[in-house]
């Protein structure tokens, strides 16, 4: 049975995967005289959500946000003549909020750290840092990057307004609370007020992967549809915020971005859609002998015509000994409803089986054997498949205000496959990956990046700036920003 541990061998690996390649960034400028080209830097904004305020390792905290990727792309434009750049700093080094922080959910705990569990370096959560701060006083911010916006709420009047932390539901962030102007304040309208001469968008993200990190189980938090009126369907309200920050006539410049494919990400890829190997034959023996009164119930509702002979080849359970890779047993509340029987299945090797599953996947726990792995716990094949036609919606909505505003355009979709792919990038000799830690381009929490993971992020915005203005940024160099912390 696999257990998700990350062993000292691939700590090596990653200390060590170094070797004598140059950059592969070879459109890098930093030989050349800095200018601005077509643009104006002097009064630079950045939108977005968690990915924008340099989230990392499950929360938002000091250190992660001095790594933040439009700060560097910031410290790039004051080499041309760009201004000042504010983050709203969190007053800790730790992330969370204690007086928002719910223990059954772990939401607003403090961030991420690698401890050794049972002789196995593990990932997990730390208390919250402190109290929900008021920062507003001491703005405005130039990176309103928003951890958990979606497209839509940038617009929102209100959005950080402390009273709609407690409404039902929630219409505020509690991160906007901390830098909104007022308790009326949209996001898009504390940056306007800024009068910006450049912007970055980076916002969408949310709009698919809080479903996707639910494992398409919580009601709560749905895709956002591609088509609808304004407010509702990504497409028609993502086109009415970018007219909103480049309004016919303007003469303000700015790039956006696309919205990477959950596939390429290592919560939805670390662990293996078919997990359990090395089953004993006592085991095997066991566990199918568990399973045959299910099986049985099957057989007799095929007969009755209940379901068809495809599902009940679906829905069958049956384990091999040996090094076969078996599918764990999920619940899939998309399987046919039949009176008696529970909607049981094996995943294949087209469910994702998210990073939070990794906790149960042991023979003691007996999660994805003995006992079904919850909803919760899997983006099934249905799901995954929901989720990659909103994510092609958006982005074909996201090129396109791109083309009609004529403005730079980042294919972050791409780049993501690249860091995902066997070979992944290489920067001055050091290569990074999508593998989950000891790939140096992700944080613990298996979504957001690390600071190296953010400088490439930054270096794409700024090719493509450079590409589209004429101007010679020079890229960053992410070597120098600090990937996973070993303890």
């Amino acid at each position: 049975m696999k257990k998700i541990i990350i062993s000292t061998i691939a700590v090596s690996a990653l200390l060590f995967t170094v070797t004598s390649c140059k950059t592969d960034f070879d459109t890098d400028v930093k030989d050349i005289q800095v200018t601005k080209g077509d643009a104006d830097f002097t009064r630079y904004i950045s939108l977005g959500n968690s990915l924008t305020s340099g989230y990392r390792d499950g929360a938002l905290y000091s250190s992660g946000q001095s790594e933040s990727y439009p700060s560097m792309i910031a410290g790039q434009m004051q080499l041309a003549g760009g201004g000042a750049f504010k983050q709203p700093m969190m007053p800790n080094d730790i992330g969370g909020f204690t007086n928002l922080f719910n223990p059954a959910t772990g939401d607003f705990a403090g961030k991420y750290v690698l401890s050794l569990v049972n002789g196995a370096l593990t990932p997990g959560p730390t208390a919250p840092g402190g109290p929900l701060d008021n920062i507003s006083a001491g703005g405005p911010y130039q990176n309103m990057g928003v951890p958990g916006a979606r497209v839509a709420h940038l617009l929102a009047p209100g959005y950080g307004n402390p009273a709609g932390l407690v409404s039902a539901p929630a219409t505020a962030n509690p991160y906007f609370v901390r830098f909104a102007s007022s308790v009326s304040a949209s996001v898009v309208g504390d940056a306007l007020k800024q009068d910006p001469t450049f912007i970055s968008l980076w916002i969408g993200n949310n709009d698919v992967l809080l479903y996707a990190t639910s494992g398409g189980a919580d009601p709560n938090v749905p895709i956002t549809p591609v088509d609808g009126a304004v407010g509702i369907g990504f497409s028609n309200t993502y086109a009415y915020l970018v007219d909103q920050l480049f309004p016919a006539g303007t003469k303000r410049k700015g790039i956006i971005a696309n919205i990477p494919s959950v596939t390429n990400v290592p919560y939805f890829t670390r662990v293996p859609a078919m997990p359990l190997t090395g089953l004993t034959g006592a085991q095997v023996t066991q566990l199918n002998t568990g399973y045959a009164q299910y099986n049985a119930g099957l057989l007799q509702a095929k007969t009755l015509g209940a379901i068809n002979d495809a599902e009940y080849q679906r829905r069958l359970i049956k384990f091999t000994a040996g090094a076969v890779a078996n599918g764990a047993v999920i619940i899939d509340k998309d399987l046919s409803t039949v009176p008696g029987l529970p909607k049981y299945r094996q995943t294949t090797a087209k469910d994702l089986i998210l990073l939070p599953a990794s906790k149960v996947l042991t023979p003691d726990a007996g999660g994805g054997t003995s006992v079904p792995l919850e909803d919760k716990l899997v983006l099934t094949e249905a799901e995954t498949a929901k989720v990659i036609a909103a994510t092609t919606g958006y982005n074909t909505a996201i090129k396109k205000a791109a083309t009609d505003k004529g403005l730079a355009y980042v294919d972050m979709d791409a780049k993501m496959k690249e860091l995902s792919s066997t070979s992944g990038i290489l920067w001055d000799g050091v290569r990074y990956t999508a593998t989950f830690v000891t790939g140096g381009a992700f944080s613990l929490d298996g979504v957001h990046l690390t600071g190296r993971g953010y400088g490439i992020v930054a270096n794409e915005f700024i090719k493509t700036i450079n590409a589209r203005y004429g101007s010679t940024l020079p890229q960053v160099d992410p070597n120098k920003y600090s990937g996973v912390k070993f303890p």
